[in-house]
């Protein structure tokens, strides 16, 4: 089934009796040629591009919940590609690009809204560097505008300019950054590999993955044994987890990271907004409601509760940035898993076990990166080699050394990125 304006008219005057279901619930099959666990974002993604881009068909998602239940629905929903290191840039390039044309692609709306993003500076020296970030951003064929104190003004008049401790002096704009609806986004992937043939298992966990003389052989699952020529392990925070039924260690470590929305209110805040120093950032839904986010809760958890410390910290940056939020009323918080690599960067590689496939490591750049995660991700399962997008992102850079990408430039520990 085609959406269309004509399809909503059509369905209005019948009472929208002819909707058909998005996806179908199927049994899993005893065999597939490829396996993907998890369905979220990233997961959806790689099946669909691996029907789509290389006319693969006999593919399974297991989802151990139901579809876009994890990470991807929890999340403060940005979309950018103001990346600076050699690596990350060219990745987050690419996937900006393929968000601009996702809702062709899908078929489907996903409230893809360029509403722009501003980074704001208060120093002279994070000048400079947003200055060099601008200008890599630009060679790498993206878009970026430094704004000086009265251009942030001119955007941001709400802003308390004249903090005593972080005064605003200016802004990296990046107008082809927004925002994204996230449930959309994995909806419009589900039903987009369901039309090219992809069986989507819900309520399907894997709890064991079968490897006989070094190469993967299948899932064990609460539905049965599922046998596979690949596997793919796409679980966002729980990645650390899934691995170690294969016998591996990865390197990362899972944190919690909180958000919050407020109450539906009139048009305020056009843009994203990111303030470094107080690790905050806002934007404004469609539904009215403020919605922003801070730091990680500072220790290893599964929890998708958060602390309390960290809502404090949240709240006193944001009225450190904007004191008009203190006149809002925060509604309801949640917390989304992060697999926190030790660099800040992603990892899509092979393992040392053939067949086996890993995307993980996506610490805060997990929803920006859906599209191009599942699309090179799957061109890695699918070719037997990296995406030139996606090269840099291997395994083994832990062990040597040799091409860590930290980003932040704070240093190979977990919490700091």
């Amino acid at each position: 089934m085609a959406y269309s304006g004509w399809r909503i008219f059509r369905e209005a005057l019948s009472g929208n009796k002819g909707w058909e279901r998005a996806w179908r619930d199927p049994e899993p099959r005893a065999e597939y040629d490829i396996v993907i666990i998890g369905g979220g974002g990233h997961g959806l993604s790689t099946a669909f591009y691996l029907a789509k881009e290389h006319g693969l068909k006999n593919i399974a998602v297991l989802e151990k919940g139901y579809l876009g239940g994890g990470n991807v629905g929890r999340n403060t929903t940005i979309v950018r590609a103001n990346y600076y290191l050699p690596g990350n840039s060219e990745f987050y390039s690419h996937s900006l690009k393929l968000w601009e044309g996702l809702e062709g692609e899908l078929n489907y709306n996903v409230m893809h809204s360029q509403r722009g993003l501003i980074n704001l500076f208060h120093s002279d020296g994070q000048r400079d560097a947003f200055v060099r970030r601008g200008n890599s951003m630009i060679n790498q064929g993206d878009d970026a505008i430094l704004l000086d104190r009265e251009g942030v003004r001119a955007h941001l008049p709400y802003l308390d300019f004249d903090n005593a401790r972080f005064p605003v002096q200016g802004g990296l704009y990046h107008p082809r950054g927004g925002t994204a609806r996230h449930d959309a986004v994995a909806w419009g992937y589900a039903r987009g590999a369901d039309q090219r043939g992809v069986d989507l298992i819900q309520n399907c966990e894997v709890t064991g993955i079968d490897i006989e003389g070094g190469k993967v052989r299948g899932v064990q699952t609460t539905r049965g044994a599922i046998r596979a020529k690949k596997v793919g392990i796409v679980t966002a925070g729980r990645s650390g987890q899934v691995a170690a039924m294969a016998g591996m260690r990865l390197p990362i470590e899972s944190h919690v990271l909180q958000a919050f929305v407020t109450e539906g209110l009139k048009p305020v805040i056009d843009h994203v907004v990111s303030f470094g120093m107080g690790h905050f950032y806002i934007s404004q839904s469609d539904k009215g409601g403020l919605v922003f986010g801070g730091d990680l809760d500072f220790y290893a958890s599964y929890a998708q509760r958060g602390n309390l410390p960290i809502v404090e910290h949240v709240m006193e940056a944001a009225m450190t940035l904007m004191p008009m939020i203190g006149k809002a009323k925060v509604l309801r918080s949640w917390g989304g898993i992060m697999d926190m690599t030790p660099d800040g960067s992603p990892i899509i590689d092979k393992t040392g076990i053939d067949g086996l496939y890993i995307d993980c490591g996506w610490c805060y750049g997990g929803f920006k990166a859906v599209p191009a995660s599942g699309f090179c991700f799957a061109h890695l399962i699918a070719q037997g080699r990296p995406h030139k997008s996606a090269e840099k992102f291997r395994l083994d850079r832990f062990n040597t050394g040799i091409g860590l990408m930290d980003e932040e430039g704070t240093g190979a520990q977990h919490n700091l990125h």
